[in-house]
Order: C-alpha cells, then sequence, then structure tokens
C-alpha cells in the first residue's frame, strides 16, 4: 500500500510556570486573527530543529531563555484550501532565565494563574488547549475534523 505524503506546517505553542509562584506566562495576543489570552509560540522555520525552533521562538516573543522543555501534546488539522496539515506542537517547562518583556508584536506578556486564565477573554479554544498542557482532560490531541459543506463545518475531537 502507497501513503501519500502531505504537506505540513508546523508550529509551536510553551506553557512557561514560574515554580515559585505557579502562574503561567501568557501573552495577550492583539496579532492576526487568533485575538486573546494564550501562550507564547511560533512557526518551525525551514530545516530548523523543533526542540530549538520553540526556544528560539520564546526568546524572541519574551525575552526568556527556556530550558528542559517537555513534550505535552500538540493540535492538528488538515486544511483542505490550502492542502496542508497544520500541526501545532505543545511543550512545557518551569525551568528558563532572562528578564521578562513586557510587550512584543504578538501582545502583551505577562504571568496569570491557570484559574485566571480561565476566567479571561482567551484565544479561540485556547480552553481546551489548556486543558491539554495541565494534563486535566487526559488527552494528548485536539483535532479539527472539517465537516466540508456542513453549517458547523468544524468538529473538535480529542485523543
Amino acid at each position: 500500500m502507497k501513503h501519500e505524503s502531505e504537506k505540513t506546517r508546523i508550529t509551536n505553542m510553551c506553557m512557561i510556570m514560574n515554580p515559585d509562584t505557579k502562574e503561567v506566562l501568557v501573552q495577550n495576543r492583539k496579532k492576526g486573527d487568533w485575538n486573546g489570552i494564550s501562550f507564547p509560540g511560533g512557526h518551525v522555520e525551514k530545516e530548523e530543529p523543533l526542540i530549538p525552533a520553540v526556544i528560539r521562538g520564546i526568546f524572541e516573543e519574551t525575552g526568556l531563555m527556556a530550558k528542559d522543555l517537555v513534550p505535552c501534546g500538540f493540535k492538528d488539522w488538515y486544511d483542505y484550501e490550502k492542502e496542508e496539515r497544520y500541526i501545532v506542537l505543545f511543550f512545557k517547562t518551569s525551568s528558563y532565565q532572562g528578564t521578562l518583556l513586557p510587550e512584543s508584536k504578538e501582545g502583551k506578556n505577562c504571568w496569570m494563574t491557570i484559574p485566571a486564565i480561565r476566567n479571561s477573554k482567551v484565544a479561540d479554544d485556547f480552553l481546551e488547549m489548556l486543558d491539554i498542557f495541565t494534563g486535566e482532560s487526559g488527552y494528548l490531541e485536539f483535532f479539527y475534523e472539517d465537516q466540508k459543506g456542513e453549517k458547523d463545518r468544524w468538529v473538535k475531537r480529542f485523543y
């Protein structure tokens, strides 16, 4: 059986927890069409290793140098219009150094507790993602299934 490869776009997101306060670093995103509270992250550039891409993206957006990253899940979907799979790799850490930038081109950075995040204006579907980051859902994958032609086109699936 021949398996057809698909074009893939890989991105990442990281939950950074302050080990003393148990707060996590969030961004209040104001760029593009995905606005609200979420974790820092970014795109993996061509030929770039995955872990260094996360470290680079966090540094660019927050000024912090993350270490000891632990993979904790992912979100993905297939975009039929672009004919590509979009994957967001989830990582977490409580090991970092540096001075937090108050703001980047992505939005404002600040520390929040998990309960405070749950009561804030978060980016679309971020609460489902947060449950994967924290392990509360018991799932590792958040998948959007495309129901082409349906009124509610995207169906959320968890695995």
